[in-house]
């Protein structure tokens, strides 16, 4: 298990805290693995999840970082959404 993942989901966790997300969502980061987002908070995993969203691992850091917006990741190619897009806009919200 990669260690960039662990950290990448402890810093999703802190983001996600309270926020409400009542959904599950799974970020698949090229050539390192998945991490699965829903009610019970993050974790390295590769279980489903009502919205897949796939990027590098530059982009994705760069979106959990903030220095990246993932709509502007998802309008530039960055970043490409499998599911419920509905679901990957309430996301995005909470995480910008």
């Amino acid at each position: 298990m990669s260690d960039i993942l662990e950290q990448a989901a402890a810093e999703l966790n802190g983001k996600i805290g309270d926020s409400g997300f009542d959904a599950s969502a799974k970020f698949e980061i090229s050539d390192l693995g998945a991490i699965v987002l829903d009610t019970d908070g993050a974790r390295v995993s590769d279980e489903e999840a009502d919205v897949t969203l796939t990027a590098d691992a530059e982009t994705f850091q760069a979106m959990i970082s903030g220095e990246l917006n993932p709509t502007s990741a998802f309008m530039t190619g960055k970043l490409t959404v499998d599911g419920d897009m509905g679901i990957a806009m309430k996301l995005a919200s909470v995480l910008a």
